[in-house]
């Protein structure tokens, strides 16, 4: 059974208080409605009544202003008198601009009857007369009002959820920094010595190639210690040769991938951009390992860097299995890959090099199952 996280546990319990919250309002609310339109209906039937009695006690009523002051508490519900002909005789709390208008008249008289039944008067002499009415604007206001709290509710709960989101995501970021600070302290001591015993070695031996081979490797330890180390701080952006970054981090991959594996990348004239030449080459070289296991180990990886307005674009194309429209952001995330060994950190941590810290983009230009991939890293021109 899983255990819930003390801060799981408080989002929850604010979900489910909101939701009861809700629940509570929109049903008091209703009932209150349900109250206030019976209240309202009861108002127009002792205004009918009103009307009825001033008929049967004057016979006839040509002034119907004064039926209209008996009901004195009548000063929200909008109300309108007519004939059997549908003929206008008196309203109140609602504005007729021309009441010889019949088809306007007629329009109203129907949304209104739409709304609720007209109450029918019957008058002495056998004719009656129609109460047509609205609801109050308080009821009206009153019917939106629960869809407007759970509007507001879930906006709230949007910004907790977006919160925690920020949080969750912020404790990563500060375990990977950790891990990525205590990588690099762990392997100075260790690189120093081995520093050192190259030197020696390539003095005694300068001629060696064992000695040579450790000589670069040792320096790829160092080079790998020093990209740990600027992870989680602010790294200086100089202006470097995008060419020749892309041709050095080629050469270095083509070393430790098979034969079958062709690069196809020309250089070109020089094109500078603003970066930190340590991390942008680990970009690449991410981008390039996967592009080679992509292929499994047969194919052709293309590389073109161009310059468009005041952006460097570099686009690395393989021949590999494609990705699924659905996981091309997916395969940005820490943690996610689809190898038997690996952690996911690869383009998960190009993602940080690039946008964070290079105020850039990368993202799966185009990709086609059976066909390969493209993707293309957008950073600053010098």
């Amino acid at each position: 059974m899983k255990i819930l996280s003390p801060r799981n546990k408080f989002l929850l319990t604010l979900i489910i208080a909101a939701v009861t919250v809700s629940f509570i309002t929109i049903y008091f609310t209703n009932r209150f409605v349900s109250e206030l339109k019976q209240e309202e209906r009861q108002k127009i039937d002792l205004w009918a009544n009103a009307v009825k009695y001033i008929s049967n006690e004057m016979g006839s009523c040509e002034d119907f202003s004064l039926i209209f002051e008996i009901v004195q508490n009548n000063r929200t519900v909008p109300v309108i008198l007519t004939d059997e002909t549908g003929k206008v005789i008196g309203f109140r709390n609602i504005e007729l601009p021309d009441i010889q208008d019949t088809v306007y008249v007629s329009n109203l008289l129907n949304k209104m009857r739409a709304e609720h039944d007209p109450i029918t008067i019957e008058l002495p002499d056998g004719s009656k007369n129609y109460v047509y009415y609205f609801d109050s604007i308080t009821l009206k206001k009153l019917n939106y009002y629960p869809y407007i709290q759970l509007i507001i509710i879930a906006f709230f709960i949007g910004i907790a959820f977006y919160s925690y989101g920020q949080a969750r995501k912020s404790e990563q970021n500060l375990i990977w920094l950790g891990m990525a600070k205590e990588t690099a302290h762990q392997l100075g001591t260790p690189t120093s010595s081995l520093m050192a015993c190259s030197s020696l070695l390539s003095e005694k031996y300068p001629n060696d190639e064992v000695v040579t081979e450790l000589e670069k490797d040792v320096k790829r330890i160092e080079t790998i210690t020093s990209r740990f180390s600027k992870i989680g701080s602010s790294p200086s952006l100089d202006s470097i040769d995008i060419t020749n970054l892309i041709t050095d981090s080629i050469n270095y991959q083509s070393k430790r991938c098979p034969k079958t594996i062709a690069f196809n990348f020309s250089p070109g004239i020089p094109i500078y951009a603003k970066a930190n030449h340590i991390l942008l080459g680990w970009v690449l070289e991410n981008i390039l390992k996967n592009a080679v296991d992509a292929m499994q180990g047969k194919g052709v990886i293309s590389v073109e860097a161009t310059v468009e307005k005041n952006n460097v674009i570099i686009d690395i194309q393989d021949q590999g299995k494609g990705i699924e429209k659905g996981k091309q952001k997916e395969i940005f995330q820490a943690g996610y890959t689809t190898k038997e060994r690996g952690w996911g950190l690869g383009l998960s941590l190009a993602k940080r090099i690039v946008e964070q810290y290079h105020s850039g983009k990368i993202f799966v230009f185009r990709s086609e199952l059976g066909v390969g991939s493209t993707f293309r890293i957008i950073i600053k021109k010098a």
